[in-house]
């Protein structure tokens, strides 16, 4: 046996969670011991956030090609494309080495110890790690999550998870995508953009089901205009002999020849497979409980990210990371955002920060709700792009902006100036009253807040 390694912070997982609690860590001067049994920055640097944006660039720009083998009001004609897909992934890949290599670096420059190789949990102070015992006074779980499989759909050969569909050796003829949620949206819109036959098979009524029908209608729109096939309201049965079969409920039977399936239904906590177990921690559902500081229901036992359950967003994890460092160092922290933004890369991209129309009139809030349509902003129609909207949730005492929502070409870029908003507790007034650069997309944001207002300039 190997000399125990003594450290004051132990992380377990790499992801961006993890990674930003152990940089903070360092930077604090904590001693900390970083396991990641596979790559460093998780599943969002490798498999995830980085590599599908990375994919969905690559796609746009083969689909605005393609556009212009046909007579185009801008004025440009190209001759047909050609995609070398093997290229493309070798640029993504590129992508996310320099990206990863980057996250070393950083562990690196701050003192922070990497141990590579897959925790095994003994109790709440020591982790084995292939016969190297690690004892800590913090242990901090940042395991992250998987994709939800499906025991009628098992994957393997053509029926792949998000992980296959993001390094693609070859595109296939027909992929049917099981799951209408952002995750089987924004590949399915890829995979369309890139030349291939998509179909979207959902068990709801309509897509994007956690958002509201009128945020979502432009995407809808947009399927459509890409000639997507959408299934809805139908439950997977199985794949066999080359087909995907479903059915309504109703007891309409549904085949679909395809080549490829992707099964996009969702992700869960990772909570197997390190002996999490023998500490009988509390838990929310499938994910471990925590406080406002995240800690678990064990003493110095901490967890942050997709493992203690919903958002399951990378910038949740980071901000946790964060801030748990902090609290080992003596920081008086807790984890109380006033809101995260959640952003769906669909072909037009999805925005909702804090509270929702619905949200608020369910908990008896009489708010103002206004939007401005994009077809009224010159910076929308010189990007070719005037379908979709910036909504504002405010309250009508006060004029206490609430949340803000939007739809459109680039708006995960707005997303920035909403959460702000909020943090900062602005009103209408405050945003109404800044002066927006002209001409930009963020005009919307402004033009919104004044309609809110009753004054709103250009509608």
């Amino acid at each position: 046996m190997q000399q125990t390694i003594q450290t004051t912070l132990l992380i377990i997982g790499g992801g961006p969670g993890g990674y930003v609690a152990a940089i903070r860590a360092g930077q604090l001067g904590i001693p900390t011991v970083l396991v990641e049994g596979q790559a460093l920055g998780g599943t969002c640097l490798n498999i995830g956030c980085i590599p599908s944006k990375a994919l969905i660039h690559v796609a746009e720009q083969f689909h605005q090609a393609s556009r212009f083998t046909e007579p185009s009001p801008l004025g440009i004609s190209v001759a047909s494309p050609r995609l070398d897909i093997g290229q493309s992934v070798a640029w993504k890949d590129g992508i996310v080495d320099r990206l990863t290599t980057g996250v070393a670096a950083l562990l690196k420059k701050h003192g922070v110890k990497v141990v590579h190789g897959w925790a095994n949990v003994l109790d709440g102070k020591q982790v084995e790690v292939d016969g190297q015992r690690i004892q800590c006074e913090h242990l901090l779980l940042a395991t992250g999550s998987s994709s939800v499989e499906l025991p009628m759909l098992p994957l393997g050969g053509p029926v792949i998870s998000s992980t296959e569909a993001l390094a693609p050796k070859a595109l296939p003829q027909h992929l049917v995508v099981v799951g209408g949620g952002y995750i089987g949206l924004e590949l399915g819109i890829a995979y369309r953009k890139l030349g291939v036959q998509v179909s979207v098979v959902e068990a709801r009524e309509r897509i994007l089901p956690t958002y509201d029908s009128e945020l979502t209608a432009p995407v809808a729109e947009s399927l459509k205009k890409l000639g997507i096939a959408l299934h809805l309201g139908h439950s997977v049965e199985g794949y066999e002999n080359g087909g995907l079969l479903a059915n309504n409920g109703k007891g309409g039977q549904l085949r679909l020849e395809a080549d490829q399936v992707l099964v996009a239904v969702g992700r869960r906590p990772r909570t197997k497979g390190f002996n999490l177990e023998c500490l009988d921690l509390k838990m929310n559902g499938a994910a471990i409980a925590i406080d406002e500081r995240c800690q678990t229901s064990m003493h110095n036992v901490w967890a942050i990210g997709d493992v203690a359950g919903e958002p399951m967003l990378a910038h949740r994890a980071m901000a946790q990371g964060e801030m748990v460092a902090e609290i080992i160092a003596g920081k008086a922290r807790r984890f109380e955002p006033a809101a995260i933004a959640a952003v769906c890369f669909t072909d037009p991209e999805v925005v909702v920060v804090g509270k929702t129309p619905e949200q608020a009139s369910q908990q008896g809030l009489d708010c103002i709700v206004a939007q401005f349509p994009f077809a009224a902003n010159g910076r929308a129609m010189s990007l070719e792009s005037k379908s979709g909207f910036v909504r504002v949730v405010a309250r009508r005492d006060n004029h206490l902006i609430l949340g803000w929502q939007a739809v459109g070409v680039a708006v995960s870029e707005l997303s920035t100036a909403f959460a702000q908003s909020l943090e900062m507790g602005a009103c209408l007034e405050d945003v109404a009253g800044t002066i927006h650069a002209h001409p930009t997309l963020g005009e919307a944001v402004q033009e919104a807040a004044l309609r809110a207002l009753g004054h709103a300039l250009h509608i």
